[in-house]
């Protein structure tokens, strides 16, 4: 009897505790807003405290996606294996039968846009042999980007108490994709996609809302509450956000857009509520370039150092040399048409900076884009040009002139460099 009641108090102690770990991990709020440019935490509330990362977790999967993509281990037209596994997935998904297949492209959309736990796990089975050791391949990667506090046990997302993160984690793997892969990070700004037939709507409302937005991914399970990771640019300045925790899907928006407002100078969204910066970029956009190819990895470029070295984004801990800032090269607003006006005839590659709420403002956004541009990129003039959406009126902020696509892109990289984020168009 003695026994038996030592036995059942070590299970009730052992019941506690675990109770306890796993409560130390359930619908914790917390938040974590960084400057990259800078290198400056803005702001942050228990940002190391762990958390389920829920949707937030297919960022990971799309970044090991996007590796092999650009390894050559796949391609984009490659038919992927719906399993029984991944079929078997709760919605949101895409609905393909178990002994189908998928491409990777529609794998990838079907993540970015529609947050499919079915093209997850079946990314996830093909990439790691089964989802299960593709979730200890991702936290090892995890742990290679200075993810110091995640563990990953599925590709999507879904409830698992062992799989944890923290709001810094989070923004490390955003500023991750950023960097390493800044053409296929334009994915994330996709508003909805074609699939089969259908067109599916996206998830990531405040992308749609918010100046200068253009990723990256929601979540929600019920153990971590409503998840958002964020990246805007302001006024040249990349930022990234992360919350945790929010009680319902328009709480956790609107708590992103407090932050950014209260600790971004310029972010403040117009009374309005229209869309400006980025606004093209929420949308398919006619003529787009298609990934046809993974983008070799590189650095975000800070600017130079003291010494003279470029600066480079720390993915391990987010902290970098400060950015000197650009010296200005003006650039007349009243020159901006009649420059659009010279570009020479026949050239089809254009560069879209953003889409503004007003002529002046995306001539600002032109004013800023242009000097960084070198000689090298031939007769390269700045174009507004407005359409209209919805009953109201918008103006694209794009470069023309460009000789072919490899010269639109180069310029567009450069621009990304000095984080500046543009796509090209035809």
């Amino acid at each position: 009897m003695f026994r038996f009641s030592r036995v059942m108090t070590f299970l009730l102690v052992l019941g506690v505790a675990l109770g306890l770990s796993r409560t130390a991990a359930e619908a914790g709020y917390a938040h974590f807003i960084y400057d990259v440019k800078s290198g400056k935490v803005l702001t942050s509330d228990n940002a190391d405290t762990l958390n389920h990362p829920a949707s937030l977790t297919k960022m990971m999967t799309l970044y090991m996606t996007f590796e092999a993509l650009r390894d050559r281990r796949i391609t984009w037209d490659q038919d992927i294996l719906i399993t029984a596994n991944a079929a078997s997935k709760i919605p949101s998904k895409l609905g393909v039968p178990a002994g189908q297949t998928i491409t990777v492209r529609e794998a990838v959309h079907g993540m970015v846009v529609r947050s499919a736990n079915d093209a997850a796990a079946a990314m996830g089975d093909y990439l790691g042999g089964s989802e299960e050791r593709f979730g200890q391949m991702m936290t090892k990667r995890a742990r290679a980007l200075g993810m110091n506090r995640t563990v990953f046990r599925n590709a999507s997302g879904l409830p698992d108490d062992s799989q944890v993160t923290t709001a810094r984690d989070m923004a490390v793997l955003a500023l991750a994709l950023i960097r390493d892969f800044p053409r296929e990070y334009q994915l994330f700004s996709m508003k909805n996609m074609e699939f089969r037939g259908k067109r599916l709507r996206g998830h990531n409302n405040l992308m749609y809302r918010y100046p200068g937005m253009d990723g990256v991914k929601t979540g929600y399970i019920k153990a971590s509450g409503f998840n958002i990771a964020s990246a805007v640019t302001i006024d040249g300045r990349r930022v990234i956000g992360v919350v945790l925790g929010g009680k319902t899907a328009r709480q956790r928006d609107d708590r992103m857009a407090e932050l950014l407002d209260q600790y971004v100078p310029g972010s403040r969204a117009p009374a309005d509520g229209t869309l400006v910066a980025f606004g093209e970029q929420k949308r398919p956009a006619e003529g787009t370039v298609p990934l046809a190819f993974a983008t070799p990895r590189r650095e975000i470029t800070l600017g130079t150092t003291t010494a003279g070295q470029p600066a480079r984004a720390s993915i391990a801990n987010l902290y970098s040399v400060p950015q000197q800032p650009v010296p200005p090269q003006a650039v007349a607003r009243q020159d901006v048409q009649q420059q659009a006006a010279s570009q020479p005839a026949g050239s089809l590659w254009r560069v879209q900076i953003a889409a503004a709420g007003s002529r002046d403002a995306a001539s600002v956004m032109l004013e800023k884009a242009l000097p960084l541009l070198s000689d090298g990129f031939g007769r390269v003039a700045p174009s507004v040009e407005g359409y209209s959406e919805g009953g109201k009126e918008f103006f694209r902020a794009r470069l023309v002139g460009f000789a072919d696509r490899d010269a639109a892109t180069r310029a567009c990289s450069t621009l990304q460099a000095k984080s500046i984020e543009c796509f090209v168009v035809r």
